[in-house]
């Protein structure tokens, strides 16, 4: 954990809704995870979550986009935006954590995230969350672009997809980010 005073970390996408699609592997990684905030926290480092969010009726939603445009044509699927922005109590915010509301895949995505960064003098992300293969990616993508450092912690990261997790956190990530678990970071 060198340089705290620049280094964030970001957990993402970890609302309920989300976690329970882990099914059997929920309760590890929300252990995990959350050993990796309490770390965070212990050493002054701000944790600031992301979640998804939409306005009521989604206008933020195109009919272009297959990925989320299933939510506003589809009224079957009862889609509660204030729950579904509900990060999971074992893992939630507390007092003076910061909350970024995103639009789509990546964080910097149709959120103020970029501008809370350099607000706080961030230059350093750490970037966990669920899935490997959607808001990591994306968000590790467009950080690199936007030439943050980055860390990936690969035990604070959970795909639907082992084999996907594995090749990103052992193949792809390496080529933009120190990629690390929670326990090697936390020292």
């Amino acid at each position: 954990m060198e340089n705290q005073k620049d280094t964030a970390l970001l957990v993402m996408d970890v609302q309920s809704a989300t976690v329970a699609m882990l099914q059997q592997h929920a309760e590890a990684y929300l252990k995990t995870m959350s050993e990796a905030i309490k770390k965070a926290r212990a050493k002054n480092i701000p944790v600031i979550y992301v979640v998804i969010g939409f306005r009521p009726g989604f206008p933020e939603i195109s009919p272009n986009s297959p990925m989320f445009a299933r939510i506003k044509s589809n009224p079957a699927m009862k889609f509660d935006a204030a729950e579904a922005m509900k990060v999971h109590p074992s893992v939630a915010p507390i007092d003076g954590d910061v909350t970024v509301i995103k639009k789509r895949v990546s964080a910097f995505a149709g959120s103020d995230l970029e501008i809370v960064l350099r607000s706080m003098g961030i230059k350093h992300i750490v970037l966990s969350g669920i899935a490997t293969s959607g808001v990591v990616l994306s968000t590790l993508r467009e950080a690199s672009d936007k030439d943050y450092i980055s860390t990936i912690l690969s035990d604070c990261c959970m795909d639907m997809d082992e084999e996907v997790h594995r090749v990103l956190t052992s193949k792809v990530f390496p080529r933009q980010a120190t990629v690390t678990t929670s326990a090697e970071w936390a020292n």
